[in-house]
Order: C-alpha cells, then sequence, then structure tokens
C-alpha cells in the first residue's frame, strides 16, 4: 500500500491517496490540489475507485470536481450528515459498518465535535481523523456545523486515542503523528489524562470574559486556546479570538 499527500498552500489541508501501485485506490478528502495526485495514480497504474469526505467544508471538497472530472465513476461517501452539504452525488454512509474500499476493509469512525458528522477512515493501521486532532493541537469547537467541547473530547479521547498506539494519524492539517506521540505530548490531551495542570488566567474570548485553561500552539503557525466560560462551559476557540491580560487578541 502506498500513501501519497498533497498539501494545500493556502489552507495546509492535505488530500491523500491511498492505493497499491498497479491496483485500486482511493483518495480521502478532497481539498487539493489534486493534480499533483492524478498524477502520481497515472503514473503508479492505480486506479481510484472512492473518494472518503471526512467532513463538508469547503477546504476538504474544493478539487472534488477535478477528481471526478477524471474519474467520473468514482464513489464519493460521507456521513449523512455531511453527505447533504456536498455538491454532486454524495452517498451517506453510517458508522461503525466497515465498507471494502479498492479490496481494502476500511473502518469508518464517528468523531462529532468539529461537526456533526465527522468521519475517521482507519485503514491498514493508519487512521484519517479529518480535522478532529492534529500533531500537538485538537481541532476547534465553533466551525460550520460543529456539535459541542464535549463531543470533541470523547471524540479525541474515547475512540482516537484508543487505538494501538502505533496507529499512525494522517490528520487533515499538516503533519502526520502517532496515537502514542498525542498521548504522550499533545497538551490538551495531556491535561484531559490529568498529567499536566489546567490553567487559571483570566482572559478575553470573542469579547466575553473567560478563564484560559490552555494556550497552545495550534497547526497553522497560530493558537488554539482551551476555556471555561463564567457558567462553567469549556470551549476551543482561535487564539486570534482570545485577549490575555488586556492585550490585543494574539494569533
Amino acid at each position: 500500500m502506498i500513501i501519497e499527500r498533497s498539501l494545500h498552500p493556502d489552507f495546509l489541508a492535505n488530500t491523500y491517496l491511498v492505493g497499491t501501485p498497479g491496483g485500486e485506490g482511493f483518495f480521502v478528502d478532497a481539498g487539493g490540489p489534486v493534480a499533483p495526485l492524478i498524477l502520481e495514480a497515472e503514473r503508479q497504474e492505480i486506479t481510484p475507485t472512492h473518494v472518503l469526505l471526512t467532513h463538508h467544508h469547503h477546504d476538504h471538497v474544493l478539487d472534488l470536481p477535478a477528481l471526478r472530472e477524471r474519474w467520473p465513476d468514482l464513489d464519493v461517501v460521507a456521513h449523512p450528515d455531511e453527505a447533504a452539504k456536498v455538491e454532486g452525488d454524495v452517498r451517506a454512509i453510517e458508522a461503525g459498518t466497515p465498507l471494502t474500499v479498492a479490496g481494502r476493509e476500511v473502518a469508518p469512525l464517528h468523531i462529532p465535535g468539529h461537526t456533526s458528522g465527522m468521519l475517521a477512515f482507519l485503514v491498514d493501521g493508519n487512521v484519517f481523523p479529518g480535522d478532529t486532532l492534529y500533531k500537538g493541537s485538537v481541532a476547534g469547537a465553533r466551525a460550520p456545523g460543529h456539535t459541542t467541547y464535549e463531543d470533541l473530547r470523547s471524540s479525541i479521547l474515547d475512540v482516537l486515542l484508543t487505538l494501538p498506539p502505533e496507529t499512525v494519524i494522517r490528520a487533515g492539517h499538516t503533519e502526520p503523528t502517532t496515537v502514542a506521540d498525542e498521548l504522550e505530548h499533545n497538551p490538551f490531551v495531556r491535561i484531559w489524562r490529568g498529567l499536566d495542570p489546567e490553567g487559571d488566567e483570566p482572559c478575553t474570548a470573542f469579547g466575553d470574559p473567560a478563564t484560559l485553561i490552555l494556550w497552545a500552539d495550534d497547526y497553522d503557525g497560530g493558537h488554539k486556546a482551551w476555556v471555561r466560560w463564567p457558567d462553567g462551559r469549556d470551549d476551543l476557540v482561535p487564539g486570534s479570538q482570545v485577549q490575555r491580560g488586556g492585550a490585543s487578541p494574539a494569533g
């Protein structure tokens, strides 16, 4: 099995080609640019049969028309909550029922939080979690179609990070990591596991008072903030929306 990755220069979003040289393959997401992956599929004589969509956000489906133009018979699949939000024919699939894709068994795992129908795809020791868990960071809970902080936390701790420690996490943005690395080094996960203490710094988020539980680096060079509102609710927000100590918002 080969896995090729294309990184969008603006969104830092990943599109993956998974396949067997001389055989069949599939894509995970389609944010693009897909031209290098099309060339690689042709070079290795891989015939793609599916596009597995983790979720509906623009930076993960932008180049789907280009893949359909090259391979008109592609079977595009997504969770029912996401399928209706993607232009064109997208087949709704349910989590928990293994798929046979390009001759491989793929397990779709429901990991809501960033969106209600977010799916991770587990195949041959690799998991593709879309915008849920990144190398050293986590997704936000404020994106279009989001659910809750509690959902996101559970999706990470109770689903993704219960996979074997050597499982390779091929995130929707930037670099790969492993379950073992995120259990040990991800600052959000370390607090959730009780390895590090919560912060208690007063701050302002989206203009409202809050407590800054964690200020951490994000995948894009900015920051991600875990805040707690006065009513006790937790939230994961962009660092650009947080003011620390009365200073201007920092990215």
